[in-house]
């Protein structure tokens, strides 16, 4: 597949961003695409509204899983591009709309010119929220074309263009969601002793579960609690009944979250009894740790020699994927593309290069036919 087509494709789906289980323009628009390649050796299912399609490979000894993300993130764009959103407050601000053209084009290639290896293609929906990866995993449509092995790729605003980057062991941290709600009784401004202020008990809330971090989790080990958004009140001269905190938790080990839940819990308890006040709390969606395999990793990095493309060991992040899951159960590994971009991931302003199209495909198509 050439460059200009590529682009074109991503355009078009760039302008569709659709949220988790709702990708139904998007899942069309991939299976017409589909249809157009030969079909000889492709067998391809629907599930929910993502897709499986397997390629029929020429020994099929092995099965190898390749896994793009397809759902948009809830944003108004600002990139300015004549090719924005054309659905309001929708944007794929976390380059899924890369990720997926990336996917059709090695796609394209395999299906015109088998590998010796079977290799399922699986669009996923739903990777920024509810999450996909978990209940696609343990799909029936799974357990008919479940993969030997399987790999992903995400783009890297930060790195150049031609640079893939990853690491054996963990790559991307263990998430959770935090909403925190607190009801206490609110009043007129000038009798606060009447009153159980919930603006004054969530704001201190907020700076003291920070100790958590800083005292209640192993120092070698990491922890992030942020509180994103706050909402108590209705107008400025009365005290509040009700307040909402809003964030997320992110660590390096599943036993450093299950800790940092526990500590929360003990913090919310005490401030029950401190605040005359209920306070519930609701962790949405948890993702587990990308830890990739250090056998596909090192087979990945002996691939990557004989690329043109340059090839460097990342660091962990903070960052949160749901494809963890299937590493879960399913050896393999995820790796950065750079796409050189001044605007990070989930910004309104992020503009990959589209340079760094042509450079996923072959790094894919390559990491197929020889892994």
């Amino acid at each position: 597949m050439e460059k200009e087509q590529l682009v074109t494709i991503r355009r078009e789906l760039h302008q569709i961003p659709e949220l988790g289980f709702e990708e139904h323009k998007t899942q069309q628009y991939l299976l017409d695409y589909i249809q157009t390649l030969p079909q000889s050796s492709l067998t391809v299912e629907k599930w929910r509204t993502g897709i499986f399609v397997r390629v029929e490979g020429n020994v099929g000894e092995r099965t190898i899983g390749y896994r793009a993300d397809i759902d948009g993130l809830p944003l108004t764009e600002e990139t300015g591009y004549d090719f924005s959103s054309t659905h309001r407050d929708r944007m794929h601000a976390c380059g899924h709309d890369f990720h997926m053209t990336i996917a059709l084009g090695a796609l394209s290639r395999l299906a015109a010119n088998p590998a010796d290896d079977h290799v399922v293609f699986l669009f996923q929906p739903a990777e920024e929220g509810p999450g996909g990866a978990e209940p696609m995993l343990a799909s029936e449509e799974m357990k008919r074309y479940r993969p030997d092995l399987i790999f992903a790729l995400h783009v890297a605003p930060e790195l150049p263009v031609g640079t893939v980057s990853t690491k054996p062991g963990l790559l991307f941290a263990n998430t959770s969601e935090l909403f925190i709600d607190f009801k206490g009784i609110g009043g007129h401004a000038a009798y606060p002793h009447l009153t159980h202020d919930m603006v004054v008990a969530a704001s201190a809330f907020v700076a003291h579960i920070q100790q958590i971090v800083a005292r209640r989790v192993d120092p070698l080990d990491s922890a992030v609690i942020t509180i994103g958004k706050i909402e108590a009140g209705t107008v400025q001269n009365i005290i509040a009944q009700y307040a909402r905190l809003e964030g997320t938790i992110r660590t390096l080990s599943p036993e450093a979250m299950d800790g940092v839940k526990n500590e929360i819990e003990k913090v919310a308890r005490g401030y029950e009894i401190a605040n005359d006040c209920r306070i519930s709390i609701d962790y949405g969606s948890n993702y587990h740790q990308v830890f990739n395999d250090e056998e596909q990793v090192r087979r990945f990095e002996t691939i990557m020699e004989t690329s043109p493309y340059s090839y460097q060991e990342s660091k962990m992040a903070m960052t949160g994927e749901d494809f963890g899951y299937m590493l879960k159960e399913i050896p393999g590994f995820m790796f950065w593309l750079g796409v050189d971009s001044r605007s990070g991931l989930h910004q309104s302003t992020l503009m990959p290069n589209e340079e760094a199209l042509l450079v996923g495909v072959d790094t894919v198509e390559k990491t197929l036919r020889e892994l």
